[in-house]
């Protein structure tokens, strides 16, 4: 490498003095003193970089012996070579148009140019602390703002190699370091930031999931709380199974009568619904039955889903739902984590039947998960004491779970987390 330099540069730079006499003692020029020293290991150039930059801080000497100090080049500091010398210790150096000199070493100086390149169309995401710049090359380089926030899709048309790394030319205005793009959507890492710097209170537990990449996030997700009427989701999951299963029919008929109200995980007939709170003896449709349980949140409805068309929640149910949740999710007690209920849901959007459906269109639209959206929203609502939940399918250009349990919270604190989270995903 040294000797194509020197080639380059100066053909007659290895040219021997010429000798007068042979009593003159012999002596080598610096110059074939260092052709002869040449190691295939150098650390020198090849050809003198066009644009020189340092990788840190270089000492600059004021003779090519590099004895007198002068001064310090930082890092992207301007600087121009106008020669190549070596010195009487077979060192290779740069002398500069200030007339110092600098070791020409590529371990300290490089050629800061592009290397290679390659156009693309490409669509990547920005990482949180990304840095633009206004060139790849680094003493060209200066910090400039277009307007993209972190973990924001960007239209990649350029891919540059320079001596510092590869850098990507972003919506045809800014390059940034590769290492500050990911290659798939990052957006849950921002909902991730979000529910742990804004969220993390020991009465909020939220869990979300991508329904496209598996990608979730969550704070107290896993906490046990009372899930009240969230807890009729395994209910309208199992019945949709057996619908599925063609073991029941949406337009089969089951009578209310005493018993619905009498097994293990049936709801008081008090509360929120349409159905009489008293038997009445008469028949009502599986069909409607989902419909009220799901829009109206119906005590009677889902009690008489549970006792026909749910087997009175008995161990294949169980064996079921617990394969769904992850976890054995008790109808009696009723307690469930975010995360569970946020894994029925997604089963529920799997299925993709009357079910999901019905809890597309609520009574409960126009609060908390579904307030605000602008899209369309299957939810389940549940509250109970100072206890308020939702749990939803947000149909975002990719749908997501939304699961919130809240203790002494409110509804506009539920939809301000959801209005924050599909701000970031939808």
């Amino acid at each position: 490498m040294k000797k194509q330099l020197l080639w380059l540069i100066s053909p007659v730079l290895f040219a021997a003095t010429p000798v007068g006499s042979t009593e003159i003692p012999f002596e080598l020029s610096n110059q074939m003193n260092y052709q002869l020293n040449y190691k295939e290991y150098s650390t020198d150039f090849q050809s003198v970089p066009a644009n020189p930059n340092v990788f840190e801080e270089v000492d600059s000497y004021l003779d090519k012996e590099l004895t007198t100090l002068y001064k310090k080049i930082k890092p992207n500091q301007s600087f121009s070579i106008i020669g190549v010398d070596s010195n009487s210790q077979n060192q290779l150096v740069f002398q500069l148009k200030d007339k110092s000199y600098v070791v020409a070493d590529q371990t300290r100086i490089y050629d800061d140019i592009i290397l290679s390149q390659k156009v693309v169309a490409e669509k990547a995401w920005l990482k949180k602390d990304f840095t633009l710049y206004s060139s790849p090359i680094a003493n060209q380089a200066k910090k400039i703002d277009i307007g993209v926030k972190p973990y924001k899709e960007v239209t990649v048309s350029e891919i540059v190699e320079t001596h510092r790394g590869f850098f990507a030319k972003v919506n045809s205005k800014a390059w940034v370091n590769v290492s500050d793009l990911s290659g798939t959507d990052n957006r849950i890492d921002a909902v991730q930031e979000l529910l742990t710097t804004k969220y993390h209170s020991k009465n909020i537990a939220v869990y979300v999931k991508k329904l496209s990449t598996g990608e979730t996030a969550g704070v107290n997700q896993d906490k046990m709380m009372y899930a009240a009427s969230v807890t009729k989701l395994p209910a309208l999951y199992y019945v949709q199974e057996n619908i599925n299963q063609k073991k029941i029919k949406l337009t089969d008929g089951v009578k209310y009568v005493k018993e619905t109200e009498d097994f293990d995980g049936a709801y008081e007939p008090e509360g929120s619904g349409s159905i009489p709170k008293i038997p009445d003896n008469q028949d009502y449709n599986i069909d409607d039955l989902i419909s009220r349980t799901a829009k109206e949140s119906d005590n009677v409805a889902s009690n008489l889903l549970g006792y026909y068309a749910a087997d009175k929640f008995d161990k294949r149910f169980y064996q079921e739902t617990t394969r769904i949740a992850g976890q054995k999710w008790d109808m009696v007690s009723r307690m469930a984590s975010a995360e569970m209920a946020g894994l029925m849901m997604e089963a529920i959007y799997h299925q993709n039947g009357y079910v999901l459906e019905s809890l597309s269109t609520t009574n409960f639209d126009d609060q908390r998960i579904a307030r605000d959206i602008d899209v369309k929203v299957a939810h389940k609502i549940g509250d109970a004491y100072d206890l308020k939940h939702d749990v939803a399918i947000v149909y975002a250009k990719e749908p997501f779970v939304l699961s919130i349990f809240t203790d002494q919270m409110t509804y506009d604190d539920i939809s301000q987390i959801a209005n924050d989270v599909y701000g970031i995903l939808k």
